[in-house]
């Protein structure tokens, strides 16, 4: 099943923004539950000012914590002194708490305002009786969490200290802490605050969902668009490119990796387009070059058949020399079809390069005085030895002295020089006028390539010699130059490595 990019695009993006929504809820949702409890306590703390005030204010008048009770009763103490505060809230009334238990006495009210006046001062009024086990007013178990502690951190009233920890609130009288008001943590003191909290904000996940969806949907849209043009012209490009359409181009007009995709197409595009026009021009050349020799072939034969002519042996070799022209013809294109799929045999073997170049070219000797030309042969190297197949290199040799012998003007000079350098032999082809234009030197080598009439001439070659002659090169290890020569020709550089000593 075929599925859209941007449809691909939208589900990733989606699937990503949902991921992150879940992570936040989950991440919160632990958060809320693991410290919930402890920003409870700590308002609870904060709302026992009050109690923390009376305590320092007790301290204060009696100068130590003598006022404190001692044995069991002192784990009510806390919440005695709770009850007392939200009985008499707003007023002054001062908690003492009791050493022992006194029966309430009641005041006497004077019996006239006089009376009143004149009257002793009543006896102070008596602390009251201790408060039940769950004072009224409190909320929840916090009067049973409640701790007081002295300076160095010992117990005094309230819940005995245990394992769960505390949150203190310091008690100071004049400038000086004295003790500290400690609540504890129950096991689960804020479930219900904090799950309900949780349940409000489960309830905006439909909300954040929905905005989640739209804004995965718009970012995919925007994506689909930006990566989708240059995909969809690449797709076309590529059916393009199958259909033989090899002018095919597309404009670069992005800086990411896509950019540099439809670089790398156009570079393809073109390297096609060249090889396709390269094939017509071989097509074309190789059918006019095997034309040639045919029809000449043709037209002689016809005379003889028509009695124009009559078959003598000058008739007989001229055909016979045509019949040799189209059997190099096509053992060379033979040679480079077998090199362009690599199947270019060569049996290479010891061989002292610089013997085999002066042997072949005193076998052009003839032929060099025939046309007019001056064969000079430099200095042998001190070392000219390379593996190389030695039939192949009888026909470099050969195609580089034809090569010398059709395009060197009568008269004229070759020369032939050897050299080591860098680990390779150098043998250097240089021939005298005329030259070989800066824009054609490129070019040598190549199929069916040749100079215009300047070094041409009415026998030039097919123009496969050098190329020839390059990829067998090319087959050994070497290779094949060309640059202006200072006799005013052509020099031609043949490179081999050198054969190290011990190596087969």
């Amino acid at each position: 099943m075929k599925i859209a990019i941007g449809h691909r695009l939208f589900a990733s993006v989606l699937l990503a923004m949902l991921a992150v929504a879940a992570a936040a809820v989950l991440l919160l949702r632990q958060n809320v539950l693991d410290s919930f409890g402890d920003y409870a306590v700590a308002i609870e703390l904060d709302r026992l000012d009050e109690l923390s005030g009376a305590i320092a204010r007790q301290y204060r008048e009696h100068g130590d914590w003598t006022f404190v009770p001692r044995g069991d009763s002192r784990r009510n103490w806390i919440g005695g002194e709770l009850t007392r505060l939200q009985t008499v809230r707003g007023l002054p009334v001062a908690l003492v708490a009791p050493v022992a238990p006194v029966a309430p006495v009641a005041p006497v009210a004077p019996a006239s305002p006089v009376a009143a006046m004149t009257a002793p001062p009543a006896p102070p009024m008596p602390p009251l009786p201790p408060p039940p086990p769950a004072p009224p007013g409190v909320i929840g178990d916090l009067y049973t969490r409640i701790t007081l502690l002295d300076a160095n951190g010992g117990y005094l009233a309230g819940r005995p200290p245990g394992s769960l920890p505390l949150v203190q609130r310091a008690i100071t009288v004049d400038g000086r802490t004295v003790g500290f008001l400690g609540v504890a943590r129950s096991a689960r003191p804020s479930d219900a605050m904090a799950y309900a909290f949780l349940d409000q904000l489960q309830r905006s996940l439909w909300l954040i969902g929905a905005v989640a969806v739209v804004l995965s949907a718009l970012a995919a849209i925007g994506l689909a668009r930006h990566f989708r043009r240059p995909i969809d012209r690449l797709a076309r490009g590529a059916g393009a490119l199958s259909a033989g359409d090899y002018a095919v181009r597309l404009p670069i007009e992005r800086s990411d990796e896509l950019g540099d995709l439809a670089r790398h197409f156009n570079g393809l595009a073109e390297r096609l387009d060249q090889m396709e026009a390269a094939r017509r021009q071989w097509v074309a050349d190789t059918s006019h070059e095997l034309r040639t020799p045919l029809a000449v072939l043709r037209a002689q034969l016809e005379a003889i058949q028509d009695g124009v002519r009559q078959a003598t042996p000058a008739g007989v070799d001229a055909m016979v020399l045509q019949v040799h022209a189209l059997t190099k013809l096509i053992d060379d294109l033979y040679a480079l079809a077998r090199a362009d799929v690599g199947e270019l045999t060569c049996q290479r073997a010891p061989l002292d390069l610089w013997q085999l170049a002066v042997a072949e070219a005193q076998a052009f000797g003839a032929r060099f005085q025939v046309a007019g030309l001056t064969l000079q042969l430099g200095t042998a190297p001190a070392h000219s030895h390379v593996l190389a197949d030695a039939d192949r290199m009888r026909q470099v040799l050969a195609n580089l002295f034809e090569n010398n012998l059709r395009y060197t003007a009568n008269p004229g000079t070759v020369r032939l020089d050897a050299q080591t350098a860098d680990g390779h032999v150098r043998l250097v082809f240089d021939d005298s006028a005329p030259g070989v234009p800066d824009a054609a030197l490129a070019r040598l080598g190549e199929r069916f390539y040749r100079v215009d009439a300047s070094r041409s001439r009415a026998h030039g070659g097919a123009g496969l010699g050098l190329a020839l002659t390059r990829r067998l090169l090319a087959a050994q290890g070497g290779a094949l130059d060309f640059a202006h020569s200072p006799l005013g020709g052509l020099r031609v550089t043949v490179s081999l490595p050198l054969r190290h000593e011990g190596s087969a």
